[in-house]
């Protein structure tokens, strides 16, 4: 409220002779941004911030964390448990190229294909037993990130950041990382505001760089310096505040002032937050110096300074071919940064107050397509969660003995997604945004907090 307080006064100073009108029209919108966060009832959680990390395409579960003796035994069969409705066609029962070990103190089974998430099993919570309805990438997209399937809904990081509001006016509250080479992509269901306020739109950055002046385009100001660049986007933003009060107010307008202001103050944010060159070489060597590695050490650097979501995109895992010869060389990164990043909140103190996410928009089949590839799964996959009041070293649910329809247990994306919010202190019911006549939430008319998978008063 101090810093608000300052930015009026500074508005009156500036602009104290423009007309008492649109002076009022200025400071209602500062205000008004002052108060756009949650402010319903709370929860026991104390997370403040959240990475996801995300492997589109959909990882597979019995290749990564869901072991399944019964895929030998009937190799090749299908079984008529498994003789279910895929999207491609599918053949047999197909093993698992990997070993399973028990790992950690609490002996969670892991795929030796990912040894270094297998060094941090005791703080994941590995949720076997996730489900969906949609086989299909897009709508199975929007579903997790939006919480529908349709394509116009806020993601789940815009309702965080308008939950919970910024802790850092110099950056932005939800941000989404991809290399542009990695098939991760950005933009779509995954950064989308929707209805909510443009300020809480995802801003996507290229993480393949590791120069914030290649990240960002035209992060420098090639004309003017830092003062005359503040004269000039004033004088802009007053014609637009005036502009505004003179016809209404308007989303659009709003966001694009939102959106000047964000970029001024990131000029000088960005120069140091973005830039994972000052990292010891030892903390990067552990992350490793490639895309996954880049990506999740700059998620560690936004979060320390006050960023609410970050996701970031991990390359593509759509693997209906070749899988054993595409996870020999995808997982091993996957593996380093994920491992890297868990380890290096934990070491910071950051971990209890962060969550780490990961996962797909759906799991494989333990049924064969191509040969050695696996089709879509939304039946039975698995995700994980770290840090942020949820359990470390807990398995919780459970596939059927094929790995295809999750059983026990079970979760949905709206189970999690209420979980998610209730672990950063927000009841998922009460937050929402009126729009077209009617209150809209992230998980709609659905969601239970699953209580087993929090830590006493997560």
């Amino acid at each position: 409220m101090k810093q608000v307080a300052g930015r009026r006064a500074m508005l009156r100073q500036l602009f104290g002779g423009m007309g008492s009108t649109a002076l009022a029209g200025m400071l209602a919108g500062e205000q008004a941004r002052a108060a756009g966060r949650y402010s319903g009832p709370r929860t026991p959680g104390k997370a403040k911030r959240v990475i996801a990390l995300w492997l589109t395409g959909g990882p597979s579960q019995v290749d990564l964390f869901d072991p399944k003796p019964a895929l030998v035994k009937y190799q090749g069969q299908r079984p008529g448990a498994v003789d279910v409705r895929t999207e491609r066609q599918t053949g047999g029962l197909l093993p698992s190229p990997f070993e399973f070990q028990k790992r950690g103190r609490c002996g969670m089974e892991i795929s030796n294909i990912i040894p270094q998430l297998a060094t941090v099993a005791d703080d994941l919570c590995v949720i076997r037993s996730m489900y969906s309805f949609n086989p299909t990438h897009t709508p199975a997209l929007s579903l997790w990130h939006t919480g529908t399937v349709l394509l116009n809904r806020p993601s789940i990081g815009s309702w965080v950041s308008y939950g919970l509001g910024t802790e850092n006016e110099n950056l932005p509250g939800f941000v989404a990382l991809s290399a542009r080479d990695n098939g991760g992509g950005l933009g779509g269901s995954a950064t989308r505001a929707g209805f909510l306020p443009a300020e809480h739109q995802g801003t996507g950055f290229d993480s393949g760089q590791t120069e914030p002046e290649k990240m960002i385009p035209d992060l420098r100001n090639r004309w003017l310096d830092a003062a005359s660049q503040r004269r000039q986007l004033d004088a802009v933003q007053a014609m637009n505040r005036e502009f505004s009060q003179s016809f209404g107010g308007d989303d659009f307008l709003e966001g694009r002032i939102q959106s000047m202001e964000s970029a001024f103050r990131l000029q000088t944010a960005a120069t140091d937050a973005f830039d994972i060159r000052k990292e010891p070489a030892a903390i990067r060597a552990e992350y490793g110096e490639h895309n996954a590695g880049n990506s999740c050490l700059l998620a560690r650097r936004l979060v320390e300074r006050g960023v609410r979501y970050v996701h970031v995109a991990l390359g593509n895992w759509d693997d209906h071919k070749e899988l054993p010869a595409n996870y020999a060389k995808n997982c091993p990164p996957m593996d380093q940064a994920a491992a890297a990043l868990v380890r290096d909140l934990k070491r910071r103190g950051l971990l209890d107050e962060t969550i780490v996410t990961w996962g797909g928009e759906f799991g494989r089949t333990p049924v064969s397509e191509s040969g050695t590839g696996r089709d879509h799964n939304p039946y039975g996959y698995t995700m994980w969660t770290a840090g942020g009041g949820f359990k470390g070293g807990l398995t919780y649910g459970a596939t059927d003995e094929f790995g295809f329809k999750a059983v026990e247990n079970r979760v949905s994306v709206h189970d999690l997604h209420a979980t998610l919010l209730h672990a950063l202190g927000i009841d998922h019911t009460s937050l929402t945004y009126r729009y077209a006549g009617r209150d809209f939430r992230l998980t709609d008319v659905f969601g239970t907090v699953v209580k087993d998978i929090l830590t006493q008063g997560g």
